[in-house]
């Protein structure tokens, strides 16, 4: 909708189709894909305000938003990112303890080389609580250890719900496995939950299986559940 009230894209119950608008004052590059992913790019300025009205048929799967200011501007309200809907954190502790909890491998280890090939991807799907596609939202290094915000775009196999937005650890501070921002990953991950019970998380070890997520990787996911069943003891 505009300044007005008026809807300048789509409302009323019409679906206007992919294109560029005259809106506000600029232009607005509207597209909609074939999974009905919607976007809306101005490059701006806009003259009048702009409401983005967004309708559920359905429960709300959450909504995301990202902006820009110019770099020659202050930017004093940069920060941590505000999605309209907040990740859901495993567990009760946002931030980690005083005391760190013990690591399964010592900081002073040398790098253990990621395993290659088929057999090792199985045994990492099948020993994994947690097999999903997800796209890095943002990082963040809390104490001895580094969080990232993640969008849930896929899973594969879980052995734990998994929702929209999640926050995936790594129980290390030099960011191994390296997972960059703005990037899409295959994960296979561990639950993890302490002794006393306040912590359950997503938690990727180094060594854990992260590949950049691509079409091939997701061919090679087809029917690799079977392994599993077929080594599991009656």
């Amino acid at each position: 909708m505009n300044g007005e009230r008026h809807y300048v894209i789509n409302g009323d119950w019409a679906i206007d189709g992919p294109g560029t608008y005259e809106v506000a004052g600029t232009t607005v590059h509207y597209a909609r894909d074939a999974g009905n992913h919607e976007s809306l790019e101005a490059a701006g300025p806009t003259q009048e305000d702009l409401h983005l009205m967004v309708l559920f048929q359905e429960s709300n799967p959450g909504i995301e938003y990202e902006f820009w200011l110019p770099r020659e501007q202050p930017q004093p309200l940069q920060g941590d990112s505000s999605p309209l809907r907040q990740p859901q954190p495993r567990g009760i502790d946002l931030e980690p303890p005083s005391r760190p909890q013990p690591l399964p491998w010592t900081m002073s280890a040398p790098p253990t080389p990621t395993p290659k090939g088929k057999s090792q991807r199985i045994r990492h799907y099948c020993e994994s609580d947690f097999v999903f596609r997800a796209r890095i939202l943002a990082k963040r290094q809390l104490g001895q250890e580094t969080r990232y915000d993640v969008q849930v775009k896929h899973t594969y196999h879980n052995r734990s719900p998994l929702v929209h937005r999640e926050y995936v650890w790594v129980s290390n501070a030099c960011d191994c496995p390296q997972l960059l921002e703005r990037r899409e990953y295959l994960l296979m991950a561990r639950r993890h939950v302490n002794y006393e019970h306040t912590l359950n998380r997503i938690l990727l070890q180094r060594g854990s299986y992260a590949r950049p997520w691509s079409p091939r990787e997701d061919m090679l996911l087809r029917d690799i559940a079977v392994h599993c069943t077929r080594d599991r003891p009656a």
